[in-house]
């Protein structure tokens, strides 16, 4: 389900990210399998050779506010979060790590957005709160906004964990819609971003960034 949300996707700025080890606090999936599905953009089922399951949810944003770092630039922001559902028989170890790049947007040539990730862990009890429940996120941007960005975590069997993504840009430029969502592919884990176009069949527009890999190899995706 994907609703119309809009943010300002900006003009051009230099390279960032943020470098995070996390110490997550698990949930136990007994207790919070339910999601509400009006926040959700996509979720991903991947099913291994015993028949146990990796599911991966993805948000849609929260944000449109303002940030203005020490030099004054200001950006806008938005806010998501990943939830990874751990229902296989062995530990899921976690590593992402984006370059330290900003990434243009396909439709809008000199246009640049920055993605950082939170150590803060994202549990379903906050979904309802301002930003996704996310605490003292302009603290974290004035310490992290030019570091290289990276998590890593372990999700145990019958566990699962919540991580934060803060997508940013600077506050000038054109209006238009703005999607993320962590996959896997043969192995690997991608981040995509997909900016304007209303078609959800178009992938003009994405941007998809090999961000890390797992250690569960035989995941198939549940179609």
């Amino acid at each position: 389900m994907k609703k119309n949300i809009t943010i300002l996707v900006l003009a051009t700025f230099g390279l960032f990210s943020c470098n995070q080890n996390s110490k997550s606090t698990p949930e136990k999936i007994e207790q919070t399998q339910k999601t509400n599905d009006k926040d959700i953009y996509t979720k991903y089922k991947y099913i291994d050779s015993k028949g146990g399951s990796l599911t991966i949810q993805n948000s849609l944003p929260k944000g449109g506010m303002k940030y203005t770092d020490v030099n004054g630039e200001v950006y806008n922001y938005a806010v998501f979060w990943t939830r990874i559902i751990n229902e296989t028989d062995n530990s899921f170890e976690l590593k992402i790590n984006f370059p330290l790049d900003s990434y243009e947007v396909p439709s809008l040539p000199g246009k640049y957005y920055k993605i950082l990730v939170p150590l803060e862990t994202m549990t379903l009890n906050k979904a309802p709160l301002f930003l996704y429940g996310l605490t003292d996120l302009e603290s974290f941007l004035d310490n992290n906004i030019h570091k290289q960005s990276s998590l890593k975590r372990t999700i145990k069997p019958k566990e699962s964990s919540g991580f934060y993504v803060v997508m940013l840009c600077l506050s000038e430029g054109a209006h238009g819609t703005l999607r993320t969502e962590l996959n896997i592919k043969e192995g690997n884990l991608f981040y995509r971003v997909k900016v304007d176009g209303s078609n959800s069949n178009d992938e003009s527009n994405d941007k998809e960034i090999r961000c890390g890999s797992i250690n569960l190899k035989d995941l198939i995706l549940q179609k």
